[in-house]
């Protein structure tokens, strides 16, 4: 019986990928550049051009991959089969577009319908194939060539490495592409409402308790109505507003403690916390508000939810919980 070590053939094979992937890292030059740029321009230009993935078999696939990671990240970005195209869905590809076309061998006979239809009407051809001087590096108009390098299951000759290769190189294009148009986490998540990812990138403003459940009172009231306040709103806390309506203070339950002798004498803006010290804009990330919360000195249940200085919203970490945040 021969004997198989799994492990060294997995070694063996990231091995192998991950040196291809350093050859490819080596080798990014402006045609990377004229790629990202030429992307940019049709998603920002008057036309209002989309990205248009294509490809067959494993690099068809791949394809489809980079269409969603473009689309997820803010690109108008789809996927077209070659051999759907050849049969009515070249019509999906306007004026204004982009193909962006997959092959290692660059020579895949499926492609020529679309290649001769980019010719045709000037719509723009990025290639990414590790073949430059072939059919499809010859008609693009930007080569981006992976190397040549063996696929993991050399004998076999099975797409392995290469696909691996187009695929970091279309993460590096959607990556380059976001970064080129000020893509930002507040952006990702109108294309992420779902699931743990969305929830992290909810907002305060989508979390918050609004006006009507704030607990506030002014600086001169009496501490006997502050109190009142607290317990009807039952934050466990409350803010301390100035003439101006602008929050200069909270009382929690420490302060109470603190001035626990001839507490009814007082006012609430002699009992108050000044600041207070934590407060959030109702435009931070959910999650950004869960870290300030945990954060100490000191760790906080609750903030409040301040614009221009005036509180508009109270956000409890019970509300990111039900939320998923965390």
């Amino acid at each position: 019986m021969i004997a198989f070590d799994a492990i060294a053939v997995g070694r063996r094979v990231l091995a192998a990928e991950a040196e291809a992937l350093g050859q490819l890292g080596a080798a990014l030059d402006d045609a990377f550049a004229r790629a990202v740029e030429t992307l940019f321009d049709a998603q920002t230009g008057d036309k209002g051009g989309r990205i248009v993935l294509t490809g067959i078999g494993k690099s068809g696939h791949v394809a489809r991959k980079i269409a969603a990671t473009l689309a997820s990240t803010g690109s108008v970005a789809m996927f077209v089969h070659a051999t759907e195209a050849s049969h009515g869905d070249l019509g999906m590809i306007g004026a204004g577009d982009v193909i962006l076309a997959l092959s290692k061998t660059g020579e895949t006979r499926e492609l020529a319908d679309v290649i001769a239809y980019a010719v045709r009407f000037s719509i723009p051809l990025i290639a990414i194939t590790a073949v430059a001087d072939s059919a499809l590096g010859r008609a693009a108009d930007i080569v981006l060539r992976i190397p040549d390098a063996p696929e993991a299951a050399d004998e076999l000759n099975a797409p392995t490495t290469s696909t691996t290769l187009q695929m970091a190189l279309g993460d590096a294009l959607a990556v380059a592409l976001l970064e080129r148009r000020g893509f930002k986490p507040q952006d990702f998540r109108v294309f992420h409402p779902g699931g743990k990812l969305g929830a992290m990138l909810r907002t305060v403003v989508d979390l918050m308790h609004g006006s009507g459940e704030l607990p506030l009172v002014g600086a001169e009231t009496p501490m006997q109505d502050a109190l009142l306040v607290m317990t009807e709103k039952r934050w466990g806390i409350v803010g301390v507003t100035g003439p101006d309506g602008a929050l200069k203070g909270a009382i929690t339950d420490g302060d109470l403690r603190r001035h626990i002798d001839g507490l009814m004498g007082h006012t609430a803006g002699q009992v108050m916390t000044p600041g207070p010290k934590k407060t959030v804009p109702p435009s931070m990330l959910a999650s950004e508000a869960l870290a300030l919360m945990s954060d100490p000195p000191p760790a906080v249940t609750v903030l409040f939810v301040v614009d221009a200085g005036k509180p508009v919203g109270i956000l409890h970490i019970h509300d990111l919980l039900r939320a998923g945040v965390m």
